[in-house]
Formats: C-alpha cells, structure tokens, sequence
C-alpha cells in the first residue's frame, strides 16, 4: 500500500487509478449521484489514515471503493470532534479493514 503525505494526495492519486465517484456518508450507507449503496453491496478495497498533529480537525481517512454495481470512488470521513453519526453496520463495515 502507498504512503501518502496528505488527504490531497492520496484523493488525486486515487482518482489517477480510477476511483472518479464522490462518496457521502450516511447514517446507514453511502452515497454517489443519487444512488445509496447498503455495507454489503460495497468493499473497501483501500484505507488511508491521516492524523492531525497540529490540529485535530484535520485527522481523516480516505476509503478507496468500489460497488457490487462496479462503480469505484473515494470516501473521506473525518473523525473526531467532526465524525458523523452512523449506524453499527456501517462502523463494522468502516472499520473492518
């Protein structure tokens, strides 16, 4: 796996080998162009983590996927004083890797 300095980095890198969908988190799923796609109709297939030593805003992970539909794209999510809401699935399914 790759090791990247920055979010930045590791979004452009990731989109440079295909992964061109935006994915938003939801309570229960993820979201690209309307489409909700369920924990077990996507795989991670890679994770980045990235720790704010400065400022704890910045701690985030990108998610590279791709859907049992065949669609592949990022996820950034934010933890911490930021972090989102989610369903247990969804936790088991973020941080199964």
């Amino acid at each position: 796996m790759k090791v990247y300095d920055t979010v930045t980095a590791a979004i452009e890198d990731l989109r440079t080998r295909g992964y061109l969908a935006d994915f938003n988190l939801l309570f229960d799923s993820i979201q690209h162009d309307n489409n909700t796609v369920h924990p077990q109709d996507f795989e991670i297939i890679e994770i980045y983590r990235f720790e704010g030593d400065s400022d704890p805003g910045d701690e985030a992970v990108v998610y590279a996927i791709e859907t049992k539909s065949g669609a592949k794209g990022v996820l950034m999510y934010g933890y911490g004083v930021y972090s989102e809401d989610m369903s247990e699935d969804m936790i088991r399914k973020l941080g199964s890797k």
